[in-house]
């Protein structure tokens, strides 16, 4: 915990998913499923039968990212590409996401 009491990691899979199921209530999407497991090229990925798969790797990182990846999985359940559409949901619902995610391009083990 920091000075402030606030967690930065995940607790485990199931805190994962919980705010995973939060922010699609918040966004207003219903994924089919939500699923934790082991990716080696990508974060996440949304299917278009609306599953959503994370990685573990998502674990060990900062919950700031863990949630920017949550968002923008969320909103291609509502806008499949990455256009301008997208991008602008993503900055009204996670202003400094795209910061975030920046950041750890290219940090997949």
């Amino acid at each position: 915990m920091t000075a402030t009491g606030a967690r930065t990691r995940w607790r485990d899979a199931e805190e994962f998913k919980t705010r995973a199921k939060e922010w699609a209530e918040r966004i207003g999407v219903r994924p089919s499923r939500i699923q934790i497991q082991q990716m080696t090229r990508k974060w996440a990925s949304c299917s278009t039968s609306g599953v959503l798969s994370f990685g573990t790797d998502l674990l060990s990182r900062d919950r700031s990212f863990g949630e920017a990846v949550i968002v923008h999985e969320l909103l291609h359940l509502k806008v499949p590409n990455h256009g301008r559409l997208f991008r602008s949901l993503f900055r009204a619902y996670m202003p400094k996401g795209e910061e975030l995610l920046n950041g750890y391009l290219g940090q997949l083990d």
